[in-house]
């Protein structure tokens, strides 16, 4: 993997990390935090995508993979949360 890659992918995981904290309204976990929220999430989202057999691609497409991943990863902490 090349530092650009990288770099792309922690952008993307941070975008999807920030908009998925103020989607699901409360505290966020800090920049890094958010990054890591993103980079999970666009894990757990390509594997819900591949399930259901939707395809997203570009960039946006992976924001919104990391997205929808990044909304469920939150959603399930905060009911571990509680």
């Amino acid at each position: 993997m090349s530092l650009e890659s990288i770099l792309i992918f922690l952008v993307i995981g941070a975008i999807a990390g920030w908009l998925a904290g103020v989607i699901m309204k409360g505290g966020g976990f800090g920049l890094a935090g958010d990054i890591v929220i993103g980079i999970i999430g666009a894990f757990i989202g390509g594997v819900l995508f591949r399930f259901l057999g939707v395809a997203a691609g570009g960039f946006v497409g992976s924001i919104v993979i990391a997205l929808v991943g990044a909304i469920v990863l939150l959603f399930i902490l905060r009911l571990v949360r509680r």
